[in-house]
């Protein structure tokens, strides 16, 4: 239950619907007990209307006997419908106000999951699958609902009835109620060893569960490359594995449980049969009466259900225990990126102070000792071999990592100072991989912005080069893309995450191999259109081709985390045995060959 207490926050929270929810439960309980009473006493009333009919039998008073008999019987069995309609509604208010807190948790607990895991870095994604993420805010709260609904819910109904029936019991016949009550502890002590299997196999279907959706999620991810190599029944194969593994955990805690139930009902037969005999023994000696033992198989038939169930919600509390681990294992991880204190106007003067950085998560260095200034205005460009650490250049400007050593200067600021909405949110960055949401074109390039500029959107969607290929589609920019862009083609999904930046009127923008999917002709395009939208605007491109990098005002060249060489094009095309030319003459031979 440690792992539990994290979710007393919420019962705190909706103190009032759990608060409401014992009374109910209090109340039906009540009126579940009452009728076992007035059954006992119909019983007695019954033995004695027939002893007082046949002892005044051929007299006129025999006539009053029986209407006063029927009269009574028929007030108990009014009393009792009464009691069970009241039961009826406070049943039903008691589902309303903890079943319905439940809800009120569980969409509480997925919105704090949800908005703790955007405030985690990107290491974090890059240790953890996506389908582990998602069964934990889907399924993992899921089970922790049912803990805190119907398993508070029955276990409070289980332990009124036995604070209540219990000593109702002892004021009738002591004897009987210990004879009762006797399997109680032989069933406490097979919940005790049984749900340590259940909370064993429990953690194993979920781990299973975790484990089937991440595949199926990069299966449908990347059907086009499934498809393409002909892998559809080798993945169905390895799918197929998958779900009989988790078919067969299943399989084994449904078997448990299997065992679990019929013997909670045995031993609670047993204590039925117990208080018939012991009860009709008691009856002969004239120490109680036949409507004690009614009343007593009753009180049995009343504790039968939250018995039973208490191996279910044992189950349920292992289930949710085992859940709200793994919940918590996630909620504790806490984000190394902080935001600033500092709200400033960017203008775009860019700093890297002896810039080093090393992945945290695989330990690979990928800067080392990198230093350059971007004057307000002047448009940067970083090229290199692939691996030589382009990219994390944008993703230390953008503050998606913290650098491991150095510092990174905007307008004299240190990033780390920055409110992380002022800095993110005046860089327009275009990402190497490019992604698109399940939504429209339009809302696509507009994703950015608080409140959608028609003018402003049609403008980027022309300087991104992309405005007559959306005109083309029959519903223009109000094109579903699908899911990831799968509907537009690679060149296209570039230049609308081109267009999503520009839409931003960026004080600084990031182009980090932005044109890598789109031809010659194109980017010639996108270029000419970018010079005039970089005019007096702080620019970082960032590429792995010449052609894209040469109309910067400076060009630094990368190899292995390192500047090797920066200057001009011109500049860095005179040094013969440099990277650049080099860089610049393979691919020459490749756009002639």
């Amino acid at each position: 239950m440690r792992a539990l207490s994290a979710t007393n926050k919420y019962l705190f929270r909706y103190k009032w619907h759990f608060l409401g929810g014992v009374l109910f439960v209090a109340l039906s309980t009540l009126l579940a007990i009452f009728p076992a009473q007035i059954v006992r006493y119909a019983f007695d009333l019954v033995g004695e209307g027939i002893d007082l009919y046949h002892l005044y039998a051929g007299t006129r008073a025999q006539s009053q006997v029986y209407e006063l008999f029927g009269r009574n019987v028929l007030l108990y069995g009014v009393l009792i419908l009464l009691m069970a309609l009241l039961r009826g509604i406070f049943l039903f208010f008691m589902r309303q106000t903890l079943i319905v807190m439940s809800r009120h948790v569980e969409n509480d607990q997925k919105n704090e999951i949800y908005q703790h895991y955007q405030s985690l870095p990107l290491s974090f994604y890059r240790r953890h699958s996506t389908g582990d993420l998602m069964s934990r805010i889907s399924e993992d709260v899921g089970r922790v609902r049912m803990y805190i609904g119907p398993a508070l819910m029955y276990f409070m109904q289980l332990v009124i009835l036995f604070l209540l029936i219990v000593p109702l019991m002892f004021m009738v016949n002591v004897k009987l109620t210990l004879y009762t009550l006797l399997p109680l502890p032989v069933l406490s002590v097979s919940i005790f060893y049984v749900n340590n299997l259940i909370e064993k196999k429990s953690d194993e279907i979920q781990r299973s569960l975790a484990g089937m959706t991440t595949f199926v999620q990069e299966a449908f991810s990347g059907i086009r490359v499934i498809k393409s190599f002909v892998r559809e029944e080798d993945s169905r194969q390895q799918f197929a594995v998958a779900s009989e593994e988790y078919k067969q955990k299943s399989l084994s805690l449904n078997f448990v449980n299997s065992l679990f139930f019929p013997l909670i009902l045995f031993l609670i037969g047993l204590s039925t049969i117990i208080t018939v005999w012991i009860g009709g023994q008691e009856v002969i000696r004239g120490t109680i009466t036949t409507g004690s033992i009614a009343e007593f198989l009753i009180y049995v038939n009343l504790l039968t259900w939250p018995v039973t169930a208490l191996g279910w919600t044992s189950s349920l509390v292992q289930r949710a225990e085992a859940s709200q681990a793994r919940i918590n294992e996630f909620m504790h991880q806490q984000t190394n990126i902080v935001s600033g204190p500092v709200e400033l106007d960017i203008q775009g003067d860019i700093v890297f102070d002896h810039v080093s950085f090393t992945y945290p998560d695989t330990g690979i260095q990928a800067l080392r000792d990198v230093s350059f200034r971007i004057r307000p205005g002047q448009t940067l460009a970083v090229i290199g071999n692939t691996g030589s650490g382009k990219s994390t250049v944008a993703a230390l400007l953008s503050r998606l990592y913290d650098v491991t050593e150095g510092r990174i200067r905007v307008d004299g600021q240190d990033v780390r100072d920055l409110s992380l909405r002022t800095l993110r949110g005046q860089i327009g960055y275009v990402p190497q991989d490019v992604f698109l949401f399940s939504d429209s074109i339009r809302n696509n390039i507009n994703f950015g912005l608080d409140a959608p500029d028609e003018a402003r959107m049609l403008q980027a969607a022309k300087d991104a080069n992309v405005y007559e290929n959306i005109l083309r589609f029959p519903e223009g920019f109000d094109t579903k893309v699908g899911e990831r862009g799968i509907t537009l083609s690679g060149g296209q999904k570039q230049r609308v995450s081109i267009a999503r930046a520009l839409v931003k009127e960026p004080k600084i923008l990031i182009l980090d191999d932005a044109l890598s999917a789109v031809d010659t002709n194109t980017e010639n395009a996108i270029l000419g259109a970018l010079q005039r939208i970089m005019h007096n605007r702080t620019s970082l491109i960032i590429s792995h081709r010449v052609s894209s990098v040469k109309l910067a005002d400076e060009i630094l060249v990368l190899d292995d985390g390192q500047i090797v060489q920066h200057g001009t094009h011109e500049a860095l095309m005179q040094d013969q045995d440099g990277l650049y030319r080099a860089l610049y003459e393979r691919q020459l031979q490749s756009e002639e060959a």
